[in-house]
């Protein structure tokens, strides 16, 4: 989730080596799939209903790719894509437009755990019209993955590669995807908000396993305390509270334990396009480079990569540029 102010609406793979003098060297090595070892179920709190929401993540076979299911409606898979998002106002939400019911909201900061996790195949089940939000982060899902194991399947990984600069644009807010100066998905975003709390921030990082754990993971979403009011008025943010948002009230900070990091503002935001970016159904060797960019201009910068078959391709990820070897 993100504010809604200044934010445009509309175990790593192990290969058998190869014998005798032939023998390939790690970077030709083919990166395989991943899916969780066992399933593994929570209940949390859900952001905008306040409802009590039961998540299961469940392991599921080599090119299944990530797919939400509403367990308590008789409705259509969701497959975490693009082209399935029907909302990005105050989170990214997956949804069928035949059936208006079947909608699944604020998936954003799951699928950024699964991407910095490297989980290509899991059917995720939630029996309510959005995920658990638990702290306002990405930590308690992540913390989910390890308890049910990841385990390595028979079959390539493959990512897309962004061949040419695709920019979207809405007022002064900004993203673009340009080829990657590294093997990985390279992110760079600032933020700039009138709140004394929050003002210019910038963060640039390589998603890697690492990184995504110890500088993303751990930082919650936040908003602004006039925009409270009006989030309660609409019949949202009913499950909101200072355990899962960092309140903000000018130069305040009004969560008593104060923030996890200086800069943890604008590292949602990194968390929070690592998540959106994985709606392209792989990952992306790419640069991501954006300011006061959120869920829309993300989700605008996939549509827009993907209607253009010059931009990008899809090719076997090699062991060394995969997440899992990073």
């Amino acid at each position: 989730m993100d504010s809604l102010l200044m934010e445009p609406t509309n175990r790593s793979a192990t290969l058998e080596p190869v014998s005798g003098p032939a023998q390939p060297s790690a970077k030709h090595l083919p990166a395989v799939q991943h899916t969780l070892h066992h399933a593994i179920s929570c209940v949390g709190t859900g952001l905008h209903t306040g409802a009590r929401i039961t998540l299961t993540l469940q392991p599921a076979p080599a090119g299944h790719g990530v797919v939400f299911k509403r367990s308590d409606l008789n409705a259509a898979l969701l497959p975490a894509r693009f082209d399935y998002v029907v909302d990005t106002r105050l989170s990214t939400v997956l949804g069928d437009v035949t059936n208006p019911a079947n909608r699944i909201a604020t998936i954003e900061h799951l699928m950024a755990a699964l991407n910095g996790c490297g989980i290509d195949n899991v059917l995720v089940l939630v029996d309510g019209p959005e995920i658990p939000v638990f702290d306002g982060s990405a930590a308690d899902f992540v913390f989910l993955m390890d308890c049910a194991g990841r385990v390595a399947q028979e079959a390539v990984r493959h990512r897309i590669d962004v061949l040419r600069l695709v920019r979207v644009e809405q007022g002064d807010a900004f993203v673009e995807l340009s080829p990657a100066p590294v093997q990985n998905l390279h992110l760079d975003l600032s933020i700039d908000f009138p709140a004394e709390a929050i003002g210019k921030q910038t963060f640039s990082t390589e998603l890697t396993p690492a990184t995504f754990r110890q500088d993303l993971a751990r930082n919650r979403t936040f908003t602004l305390r006039q925009e409270i009011e009006a989030l309660h008025k609409a019949g949202l943010a009913r499950g909101g509270s200072l355990d899962n948002a960092i309140v903000v009230d000018g130069p305040e900070i009004l969560n008593p334990s104060g923030l996890r990091c200086p800069d943890e503002f604008i590292r949602h935001k990194v968390m929070d396009a690592v998540g959106d970016l994985y709606l392209a159904g792989a990952p992306l060797r790419a640069r991501f480079t954006g300011h006061r960019s959120g869920h829309c201009l993300n989700n605008k910068v996939l549509r827009a990569l993907f209607a253009d078959p010059a931009a990008w391709r899809y090719v076997p990820a090699h062991a060394s540029f995969s997440l899992a070897a990073a």
